[in-house]
């Protein structure tokens, strides 16, 4: 959290001051709006300094820090990080090992991970990369129940990749 600037850091020459209940006090210069807000026993802080002019508040700087952290605490409480896994194919794979690491990849999606499916082709194979699409598309089938593919399969190079994201559930 930025600090903002409070009661002599404030070296404006003329300021718009907000009352500690939010009332418009006028414009005035800043060694004013701190007496003011000495006379209140409270703080002068300094809330908008790119408006034209500069505006202060008179509160409680104290508080209003605590409740700006507490907030801010919030926030990061309530997010959901999203993983992004990773699940490698081979281009010669087994019907028994893609509905494997289907079944793998449904639970990263069930946990709310998104995944990503890479390919990488080595050799010979390297000339038929239709083929490697067509693997990601039946592996795209196999996740259907637990995710929907957010990004189609792209050949880059020598990699196909693809990212799977689990369904919504609003």
């Amino acid at each position: 959290m930025k600090e903002s600037l409070k009661n002599e850091q404030i070296v404006l020459a003329e300021v718009r001051l907000v009352g500690p209940n939010g009332e418009q006090l006028g414009l005035m210069s800043s060694d004013k709006a701190l007496e003011i807000a000495q006379e209140q026993d409270l703080d002068l802080v300094l809330i908008a300094p790119e408006a034209k002019p500069p505006v202060c508040k008179v509160m409680d700087y104290g508080k209003y820090r605590f409740d700006e952290l507490k907030r801010l605490k919030d926030q990061r409480k309530n997010q959901k990080v999203v993983k992004v896994k990773e699940m490698r194919l081979g281009m010669v794979i087994n019907d028994h090992d893609l509905e494997f690491k289907a079944k793998q990849v449904c639970k990263f999606l069930a946990d709310g991970n998104k995944v990503k499916v890479n390919i990488l082709m080595k050799g010979r194979i390297q000339v038929r990369p239709q083929l490697g699409v067509e693997i990601m598309n039946k592996f795209a089938q196999l996740c259907a129940s637990a995710g929907v593919v957010e990004k189609q399969p792209e050949i880059n190079g020598r990699n196909i990749f693809m990212f799977l994201a689990p369904i919504s559930k609003k």
